[in-house]
C-alpha cells in the first residue's frame, strides 16, 4: 500500500489544533497531499417554554461555528506553509449527529484517515467522527491523542498481533510507517481467550522482518489486567510512539459498537493508533 492523500478531521474546539499539527507532520513525512475538514455545525437550539426562539439567538450559534471553523481552518493552512505541504483546506456544513456519517463517507476517497481523541466532558461529535471513520470509511485511521504535542515520530512502534483479520489488516496498511520505524515490536498479550497468536509457517514477526524490518516479539501476560490495559500499560513503559492495532466492533440495527479493547484503546491512548477495521 502507498500513503499519498490523507484526510484529516480538523478540530473546530478551542485548543484543538493537535490534530492538524499532527496530520500535517505525518503527510509531511509520507510526501502525501493533504486534505483538512472543518466542519460548520449546524446551531443546537433549546426548545423554550413558549416556543418562540429568538433569531438572533440561531443567528449568533450560526455565526460562532462559523468563526470556529474559519480558525481551524487558518491554523491548518499556516501549518501546512511552514512544512510545505500540498494542503486543501475544505470547510463543510454537518449537524452534529450527522458529522461522523458524513466523514466516515469522505475517508472513504482517500488512503488513510487522521482524527484527534475525543477529551473527557466535552462534546461526543470527535469521537463519532473517529468511530464512523473506522467502521464506515474502509480505510485505515490515525487517531491522535489530545495530549499529543510532538509531531509523527517512529523511533519505536508497537504492533498489537492476536492473529486475527482486523490486526493483519492494521499490519498491511501500516506498512508505509512501519518501514520508516527505527524498531518495530510485535505483541502479543499471551493469556487473551479465543485467540490464535501464531500460525505455523505464517509468523508475524517472520514476515515483517522479509520487508526488511527491525523486529522483536514480545509475548506480555496480562494476568488480573485485561488485554487494553495490558497493551497501554507495555506501551507505556516501553515508550512507544506509535501503536498499530485492528479496530474491533459490530453492527448492531446499523450502528457499530465498539469492541471492549478497542473502546478502551481510544479512552485512555497514550501514544497516535492506527486502526483498521
Amino acid at each position: 500500500m502507498i500513503i499519498k492523500d490523507v484526510v484529516a478531521n480538523l478540530s473546530v474546539a478551542e485548543g484543538g489544533s493537535f490534530t492538524a499539527d499532527y496530520a500535517v507532520s505525518v503527510a509531511a513525512a509520507l510526501e502525501a497531499h493533504l486534505t483538512g475538514i472543518a466542519f460548520i455545525y449546524d446551531p443546537v437550539v433549546p426548545v423554550a417554554a413558549t416556543g418562540y426562539i429568538p433569531p438572533e439567538v440561531i443567528d449568533t450559534q450560526q455565526r460562532d461555528s462559523q468563526d470556529a471553523a474559519k480558525a481551524a481552518i487558518d491554523r491548518f493552512a499556516a501549518a501546512a506553509a511552514r512544512n510545505g505541504i500540498a494542503a486543501e483546506p475544505t470547510m463543510l456544513p454537518a449537524s452534529f449527529a450527522g458529522a461522523g456519517e458524513q466523514f466516515g463517507l469522505i475517508a472513504r476517497r482517500f488512503d488513510l484517515a487522521i482524527v484527534g481523541q475525543a477529551e473527557p466532558d466535552k462534546a461526543a461529535v470527535e469521537e463519532l467522527i473517529a468511530e464512523s471513520a473506522l467502521f464506515e470509511s474502509g480505510r485505515p485511521v490515525i487517531v491522535v491523542p489530545y495530549i499529543q504535542k510532538a509531531p509523527l515520530k517512529l523511533d519505536r512502534v508497537m504492533v498489537c498481533w492476536d492473529g486475527s483479520r482486523p490486526a493483519a489488516r492494521a499490519i498491511a496498511d501500516a506498512m508505509p510507517l512501519l518501514e520508516r520505524a527505527g524498531q518495530v515490536e510485535v505483541v502479543i498479550v499471551a493469556n487473551e481467550p479465543g485467540k490464535q497468536d501464531e500460525i505455523p509457517g505464517a509468523d508475524m514477526g517472520q514476515h515483517l522482518a522479509r520487508h526488511g524490518l527491525k523486529v522483536n516479539i514480545n509475548r506480555i501476560v496480562g494476568g488480573h489486567i485485561d488485554v487494553a490495559d495490558a497493551l497501554l500499560s507495555h506501551a507505556a513503559d516501553s515508550s512507544a510512539d506509535f501503536i498499530v492495532m485492528g479496530g474491533y466492533g459490530h453492527s448492531r440495527l446499523r450502528e457499530f459498537v465498539l469492541g471492549g479493547v478497542t473502546r478502551a484503546i481510544l479512552l485512555s491512548m497514550t501514544a497516535p493508533v492506527l486502526m483498521s477495521h
